[in-house]
């Protein structure tokens, strides 16, 4: 991350006034630093300043006059853990929109039994930010309740929805079609021989899953005449670990061809194929999705279906700065088209090398 963003600490619960210790610890900086940007003095980057400034502002004192005019306000940003790549890039892509525009924003992490997003959301609208952003959060979960989000709609605060869509909630959502992500990585594996391929994807409650699969079925079905494919469809958890379950599954099922729902998956794919004395892409072709940072540089790079993080993040804070600036919110979803990216992990099937 590029230090433009400060997480959430929660307030200290012995009531202490206003001391540069406490806001050291929120900024993570030294009190000596904190010194340095409540008076003026040089010596400090932008990225630290900033992180002073928003440790301020999170915890409800006033900036120095001479400070005040630097933000627009505060926006918050939720998003799941940062172990996968492409959470990281897409919290920093809409911190720097952000920044831009002259919004402070606040990055809420989820971690696995830390604070639940819902936890967080009460926090952020306690600071008095004027929008949220929330990516991949539990309005992609087909079993969630919305109640917590059209709460918010109904206050009048502007959000906006990244990676999952429902009708039950009055606010614009930003997805990349998956339908076209699944279809475009069949279709490569079909151009390149390969006619056994498998779907190794998260839990089917998840709006991302549930497209993914109805394009996989799609380009099954049009491109190889297949229409029974549950058995060749492996649900497990959006990890290396998970990707890895999936494609055990989906090898003993005599796939070829391996389409998986994040590049995490991926990477457990090629380890599940390389576990069993398979090569890739020698014996088995595996196609990621993300194109998450660094992905091009594992072994072997990655083919995989690029997300376009770039537009979908600056249309995400232009779209949340239309309601923070008076616009209503609609309900409405913009769709990005993901690219398919060749790399190495790719080679021809069994039709090709007959």
């Amino acid at each position: 991350m590029d230090g433009e963003a400060t997480r959430i600490a929660r307030p200290r619960p012995d009531g202490a006034g206003t001391r540069l210790a406490d806001i050291a610890t929120q900024a993570g900086v030294s009190e000596a630093t904190v010194s340095r940007v409540l008076n003026g003095k040089p010596g400090v980057s932008a990225a630290t300043r900033q992180s002073v400034l928003t440790a301020l502002d999170l915890m409800g004192y006033e900036r120095p006059q001479r400070l005040r005019q630097r933000s627009n306000g505060l926006i918050g940003l939720v998003t799941p853990e940062l172990d996968n790549p492409i959470f990281p890039a897409f919290a920093q892509a809409i911190e720097k929109a952000l920044t831009q525009h002259g919004y402070t924003p606040v990055l809420c992490t989820q971690l696995p039994g830390g604070a639940p997003e819902d936890e967080f959301t009460e926090l952020l609208t306690d600071r008095g930010v004027s929008g949220i952003v929330f990516v991949s959060g539990l309005h992609a979960d087909t079993t969630a309740r919305m109640d917590r989000y059209t709460r918010l709609t109904d206050r009048g605060l502007p959000i906006v929805l990244l990676d999952g869509y429902t009708d039950q909630i009055d606010a614009p959502f930003i997805s990349p079609d998956d339908r076209l992500a699944a279809q475009l990585g069949v279709q490569h594996l079909v151009d390149l021989g390969h006619e056994r391929i498998g779907l190794a994807v998260g839990p089917g409650r998840f709006v991302p899953v549930i497209r993914k699969i109805e394009g996989y079925r799609r380009a099954m079905a049009q491109l190889l005449g297949v229409t029974e494919v549950d058995e060749l469809i492996s649900h497990s958890l959006f990890s290396v670990e998970g990707g890895q379950a999936a494609a055990v599954r989906l090898l003993e099922r005599g796939c070829t061809g391996i389409v998986c729902a994040s590049d995490l998956m991926a990477l457990g794919a090629i380890r599940a194929c390389r576990d069993r004395g398979l090569s890739v892409p020698g014996d088995v072709s595996v196609v990621g999705f993300d194109d998450s940072p660094l992905i091009a540089f594992t072994d072997p790079p990655l083919t995989t279906v690029r997300k376009p993080i770039g537009a979908m993040a600056a249309a995400a804070v232009e779209t949340l700065l239309e309601g923070v600036n008076g616009t209503p919110g609609r309900h409405v979803e913009l769709v990005f088209q993901p690219e398919l990216v060749v790399r190495r992990s790719t080679g021809s099937g069994p039709l090709v090398n007959r």
